[in-house]
């Protein structure tokens, strides 16, 4: 029977030894899945803090959801504080460090220094602390701006604009420059205090940020 094998032609047995080589590259590539795992820490006010509405219906629980769903092994831990301002989040921000050591940061600060009328010289020097201070613990970092209304002054809500860039700029770190672009205008999109986003909203925020967050988990776009 042995002898029998060896009658065939060599020509019967290239694609057999071809498909055997093919099954070989593509099973390993197949098979091994990168999974994002780690902690990402969301430092923000009221916006992040779900006010006005069920915690579970705000941006911050969605990006949970969603990160489940997409099977990343992303803990996501929520420091949101209602009425905080970007000196409040840096006096916090050792701690938050130090007790959940994350991987990754989002800060979304600053809207409460403009209601405030804060010198956005202040805003910036505390955002750029925020920043650096978490670079040193190798921690990537994504800013999410605000923008002031036009009731506040041209030269007021320029200066303030300008802020985020500024920072992003100079820390080397990805930014959106007005987290509420997409629904500050639109029709519904606020509660009645015309600050602080609906519910409905809320998915459209996870949506308008969330090219930025997977970037800033796989540490693609540097």
């Amino acid at each position: 029977m042995a002898g029998d094998f060896f009658r065939y032609p060599l020509r019967y047995f290239v694609p057999v030894l071809l498909l055997l080589i093919a099954l070989v590259w593509l099973l390993p590539a197949q098979s091994v899945r990168t999974e994002t795992t780690g902690t990402l820490l969301v430092l923000g006010d009221s916006i992040s803090a779900a006010y006005g509405i069920d915690e579970q219906q705000g941006w911050v629980q969605l990006l949970r959801q969603r990160l489940a769903s997409d099977g990343e092994n992303v803990t996501v831990v929520n420091a949101s504080s209602s009425g905080e301002t970007s000196s409040g989040g840096l006096a916090r921000l050792p701690q938050l460090l130090k007790r959940h050591q994350p991987q990754w940061l989002i800060v979304e600060l600053g809207g409460n220094d403009g209601l405030r009328g804060y010198p956005p010289r202040v805003l910036k020097q505390n955002l750029q602390r925020m920043v650096k201070l978490a670079q040193s613990q190798d921690v990537r970092v994504l800013i999410l701006g605000m923008r002031m209304p036009p009731n506040y002054g041209k030269a007021y809500v320029e200066a303030f604009a300008k802020v985020y860039p500024q920072v992003a700029k100079a820390q080397q770190v990805p930014l959106v420059r007005f987290f509420l672009e997409p629904i500050v205008l639109k029709k519904g999109a606020m509660q009645a205090d015309g600050i602080h986003p609906a519910a409905s909203a809320q998915p459209v925020l996870l949506d308008y940020v969330w090219p930025q967050i997977q970037q800033l988990l796989t540490g693609s776009g540097d």
